[in-house]
């Protein structure tokens, strides 16, 4: 099942908001928000046929971790900026007249110490109502929404998820999967990532993992080396390190059959650097193929450019260019860790997966084949 999209919909980070539709639909609406550690990101959509149709979205940049890990609090500053973006989604809610909906906080508000007085004054100043999700809530989601990517011949599938403050890694063994049904076995994965678990079409959740270190995360905790590139090696040899106890890590698999599918504006970013785009294109991005080399080289472009020549790249964006290098440093040591030498990119995440779960509760035949 593939979301049909306005063309542009789901680009870099920075505020975008598409304009409202001027005919009222007929068919229910659905919206999905995901507040996370950096962005507030928002869907509304509809179904159509086994699919769904976004008709309008939001995405801007928060910063609502900002500082936290350093002082285990949102600031003022960036409680006040995320509030001032909900109360843009409670418009177009409204607007829309949503009925169906789901709104989740991640990981800064899972870990901020104020994250309940947050909660609460959203409610009071905007009338939404967020849930913060646990990680295995987040990578379940997170498994939903690349479902349509998985190939028919994936035996082993490693889906990533890099966020603001955390990366989820979900590992699920297909082989007793018949191959018609593999993208919709993912589909299927419905209450938790129960490890050994199976679901209605075989697929067998062999371990996961919510890694506590995102672009954010990482980035602060190594902001005190002024070296560029030894500052990337750094972050890349720490994330490894907190991979250990993650099942499969050492597990030697045959590249035969094994996909790694990553989701996060870090790796669509790398994937735009690599096709040289300087106005973001979602249609040449999602379901892309990039090799390790690929991957590396744009890295390596990226720690030549120096902090001042990412800032100008227009491929990277001036929101996410502080943030590449820690998100950078994550995927190399994914890519060095696990035998493949592909990665699929998906421009989905969270908010696709909320909208599969929403509709697929409401009794909606959805087909990741679509």
């Amino acid at each position: 099942m593939s979301p049909r999209r306005p063309k542009g919909a789901g680009a870099f980070p920075k505020a975008v908001e598409t304009p409202a539709p001027q005919k009222p639909r007929s068919k229910p609406l659905y919206a999905a928000l995901d507040l996370g550690t950096n962005s507030c990101r928002m869907l509304v959509a509809r179904p159509v046929g086994g699919q769904f149709e976004v008709i309008d979205s939001f995405s801007k940049a928060v910063q609502l971790g900002a500082g936290l890990e350093a002082t285990g609090r949102l600031s003022r500053s960036s409680i006040n900026r995320t509030v001032q973006a909900l109360r843009i989604c409670q418009r177009k809610l409204r607007q829309h007249d949503v009925r169906r909906m789901r709104l989740v906080a991640t990981e800064a508000c899972r870990r901020a110490k104020n994250s309940r007085d947050f909660i609460r004054l959203v409610k009071r100043e905007t009338g939404l109502k967020l849930e913060i999700i646990p990680p295995e809530e987040e990578a379940r989601l997170a498994v939903i929404s690349c479902a349509p990517l998985v190939h028919p011949k994936t035996d082993q599938l490693l889906v990533v998820d890099i966020g603001g403050g955390s990366t989820e890694l979900v590992w699920i063994d297909l082989s007793e999967t018949a191959e018609a049904d593999r993208a919709n076995a993912i589909m299927a994965v419905r209450k938790g990532l129960h490890k050994q678990s199976v679901s209605r079409f075989g697929a067998r959740i062999v371990d996961w993992i919510s890694v506590p270190l995102g672009v954010a995360t990482l980035r602060d905790q190594f902001d005190d080396v002024d070296d560029d590139g030894g500052r990337f090696a750094l972050m890349s040899w720490f994330f490894e390190e907190n991979l250990q106890e993650f099942a499969p890590y050492d597990r030697l698999h045959s590249t035969d059959g094994f996909q790694i599918v990553g989701t996060s504006g870090t790796i669509t970013t790398v994937a735009a650097s690599h096709l040289g785009l300087t106005r973001y294109d979602r249609n040449k991005v999602d379901g892309l193929e990039m090799s390790s080399g690929d991957i590396d080289h744009v890295i390596q472009g990226y720690l030549q450019l120096g902090p001042g020549g990412r800032r100008r790249d227009p491929r990277i964006g001036r929101d996410r260019a502080a943030l590449i290098m820690s998100g950078s440093a994550i995927l190399q040591a994914l890519i060095r860790v696990w035998p493949t030498q592909k990665l699929s990119v998906a421009d989905r995440g969270l908010r696709e997966g909320l909208l599969y779960a929403l509709m697929s509760e409401d009794g909606r035949k959805l087909d990741a084949r679509g």
